[in-house]
């Protein structure tokens, strides 16, 4: 699982048609062919990229419903997780997992969408046998 941050930073930027996606994906595509001289950048080098990629998305959370708990538990999981594991990927499988357990735990299962039970079982599943 891979979490496609670029795009929602393009999006924010003013990308809203698909050929947002369609370049990045053809950047993506070339730099697996450059990949080796890629990997000789030290890792530090990369994190001001890293650090104003965060800064970007940490402004979503001026739209989480605090007066939901179960919405603002599982986005504080999901927030925490990702420092924590060094993945968004991770924290998003958190964050997904733990909204939907919440909601069925309280006797909101209905106002979750079907296509998140179907991300949080993969999620789960992933774990189990990964």
């Amino acid at each position: 699982m891979t979490t496609f941050v670029e795009s929602s930073s393009g999006v924010m930027l003013g990308g809203r048609t698909g050929l947002t996606s369609v370049t990045a994906a053809a950047l993506f595509g070339l730099s697996l062919f450059l990949s080796p001289i890629f990997l000789a950048i030290p890792s530090f080098a990369t994190a001001p990229a890293l650090i104003i990629v965060g800064l970007m998305m940490i402004g979503a959370i001026a739209n989480i419903d605090f007066s939901d708990m179960a919405e603002s538990a599982s986005a504080f999981i999901a927030l925490i997780a990702m420092p924590f594991m060094y993945s968004i990927s991770e924290g998003i499988a958190l964050g997904v997992i733990s909204y939907v357990a919440i909601n069925v735990l309280i006797g909101k299962a209905k106002k979750v969408h079907p296509l998140m039970y179907v991300l949080a079982i993969a999620f789960i599943l992933k774990y189990i046998f990964v």
